[in-house]
C-alpha cells in the first residue's frame, strides 16, 4: 500500500513525502520494553552507514542523510549510534539481507541500510530498511521522495520512522523549536523571535525589529505563532504566519496581557489579562474575537495550559498565600489545587500525551523542572540549577526543553533538554544566548 500525503508548503520548502513496504516486514509493534519513567536505560546499539549512492554527490548526500540520522537517535537517549569505522560488513545493495553474524560481533541491536538517488535535479529518492540484527529480520521499509533541498527533513523522517518501529511511540525528531533570540549585555539586551529545526539547525529570525518579544507559542497547526510583543513599551499579543510572515494584532487589551497559549483545535487562545490589579484567565475565541473571564479570585492567576482532549486547564495561582498549582474544567469550574510540595509552583504544561504536567519548581534560591500526574501525584524533579524556567513538551511527551540562566555577572540563557528519565540532560545549540523556547507539533 502507498500513502502519499498532500504537498505542503512549509517554511523551509516542499517535502512530497511517500512512505511504502520494502519487502516482509514483522508486524508492526514494539521491540523494545521502555518504561520512559526510569532511569538507567541501556541504549539501543544501532549502526547506521552512509547511504549508498551511485555518484559523488550523491555519496555526500548520503553521508550526510546518514549522520543525522544517528545524531537525532543518540540525542534521545534510548540509542547509541556506533562508530562507522567498527562496521565489519561493507553493504553493496540494500535488497538483499545484510550479513547479520558481522553486526553480530560488533554487539549492533538493529542496522539501517539505506540508499539515495536522484532521479532528476529536482527530485530524490531516499529509502531504507530496519534489521532486527539478532532476530534476522526486517523491521521497516520507506522510502522517502522529496528535493534535494529538504534532505534534512527526510532524514528526521527517518529517524521518526526508525524511532517508531523500535520504541512503539511516535518520534519527535520531525519538528521545529520556536525561542528568543537574545544578544547583548544584560543591561541592553535584544530579544528576537526565530525559529530552528529541533536539533538545533537551520535557525532563522522571524520578526526583523528590535521591540522585546517573550513567551512564543506553536499552534497545533505548526504554521502560527502567538507571542507577546512590548512594541512602544506596551505589551500586545499577536499572531504570526511563520510560512508568509504575515502578523496580527490581537485586539489592544485594557492592562497588562501576557502568557498565551493556544487550545488543542488551535480556535481559541488563553491569556492571563490584568485589569485593576488583578489578573485573571481568559479564553478568547480567535474567530469572533470575544473573551470569556474563566477565573475570578483576587489572587494571581495566570499561565493556564490546556489538557489535550481539551477538557481541562492546568494554571497557576497565589490564591492558597503561595505560587501553586490547579486544575479547572475548561469552563472554569471545578478548580482543585493540585501541588503540595515544598516550594513554589509555575509555568505549568500540561504533556501531550494527556498523562504529565511539567512546572518550575522554586526552593531555596534554585529553580528546576519537574512533572507529576494530572492530578498531582508522583511529583518528580527532572533537573535543578540557579534558574530552570520555561518547559515545553516534545510532541511526543517524552522530552522536555527549557531555558537555564546563569549566575554569571554577564548574564544569559541557554536551551537545554530532559528527558522524563531525568538522566538524559543535553544542552541545544543556538546561535547564541537563547530563552522561551516553545516546541511544535510534527510537521505535516
Amino acid at each position: 500500500m502507498t500513502l502519499i500525503t498532500r504537498i505542503l508548503p512549509t517554511f523551509f520548502g516542499v517535502l512530497l513525502f511517500l512512505a511504502l513496504s520494502l519487502g516482509v516486514t514483522s508486524p508492526a509493534q514494539a521491540q523494545l520494553e521502555i518504561d520512559i519513567t526510569k532511569g538507567n536505560l541501556d541504549p539501543v546499539q544501532i549502526a547506521v552507514p552512509n547511504f549508498l549512492a551511485t555518484t559523488q554527490t550523491e555519496r555526500e548526500l548520503g553521508a550526510k542523510v546518514a549522520e543525522v540520522i544517528r545524531a537525532d537517535l543518540e540525542r534521545s537517549g534510548l540509542f547509541r549510534a556506533l562508530d562507522p569505522a567498527s562496521f565489519l560488513e561493507t553493504q553493496t545493495n540494500i535488497d538483499y539481507k545484510p550479513t547479520f553474524a558481522d553486526w553480530r560481533v560488533i554487539k549492533s541491536d538493529a542496522l539501517v541500510s539505506g540508499r539515495i538517488k536522484a532521479e532528476s535535479d529536482s527530485r530524490v529518492l531516499v529509502e531504507f530498511r530496519l534489521w532486527d540484527v539478532f532476530a534476522g529480520e526486517q523491521l521497516k521499509g520507506v522510502r522517502f521522495a522529496t528535493t534535494p533541498e529538504n534532505w534534512r527533513r527526510t532524514a528526521h523522517k527517518a529517524s521518526d520512522a526508525i524511532y517508531q518501529a523500535l520504541t512503539g511511540e511516535s518520534g519527535y525528531f520531525d519538528s521545529r523549536i520556536v525561542f528568543i533570540d537574545e544578544k547583548g549585555p544584560k543591561t541592553n539586551r535584544t530579544k528576537r523571535l526565530a525559529i530552528m529545526d529541533q536539533d538545533g539547525e537551520s535557525p532563522v529570525y522571524l520578526l526583523g525589529g528590535s521591540d522585546l518579544v517573550l513567551t512564543p507559542r506553536f499552534s497545533p497547526n505548526s504554521q502560527t505563532i502567538v507571542y507577546l510583543s512590548y512594541e512602544n513599551d506596551n505589551p500586545h499579543v499577536y499572531l504570526l504566519d511563520i510560512e508568509t510572515g504575515r502578523r496580527e494584532l490581537l485586539g489592544d487589551f485594557p492592562g497588562m496581557t501576557f502568557s498565551p497559549r493556544f487550545s488543542p483545535k488551535g480556535d481559541k487562545l488563553l491569556l492571563a489579562m490584568s485589569r485593576r490589579g488583578n489578573s485573571d484567565i481568559y479564553l478568547m475565541d480567535l474567530r469572533t474575537r470575544s473573551t470569556t473571564r474563566l477565573t475570578a479570585d483576587p489572587a494571581i492567576d495566570v499561565s493556564g495550559s490546556f489538557a489535550p482532549d481539551g477538557q481541562k486547564i492546568v494554571f497557576n495561582s497565589d490564591r492558597g498565600a503561595s505560587p501553586q498549582l490547579y486544575t479547572m474544567n475548561a469552563d472554569g469550574k471545578n478548580v482543585k489545587r493540585i501541588s503540595f510540595g515544598k516550594g513554589r509552583y509555575s509555568a505549568p504544561v500540561w504533556s501531550p500525551r494527556g498523562d504529565k504536567i511539567a512546572f518550575v519548581r522554586s526552593r531555596e534560591g534554585k529553580f528546576g523542572i519537574g512533572v507529576m500526574d494530572v492530578d498531582g501525584r508522583n511529583e518528580r524533579m527532572l533537573t535543578e540549577s540557579y534558574l530552570d524556567e520555561g518547559p515545553t513538551w516534545s510532541p511526543n511527551g517524552r522530552v522536555i526543553l527549557f531555558s537555564r540562566g546563569s549566575r554569571s555577572a554577564r548574564g544569559g540563557s541557554e536551551v537545554w533538554s530532559v528527558d522524563l528519565t531525568g538522566q538524559n540532560l543535553r544542552r541545544v545549540e543556538t546561535p547564541g544566548q537563547a530563552s522561551d523556547p516553545a516546541w511544535s507539533p510534527l510537521l505535516p
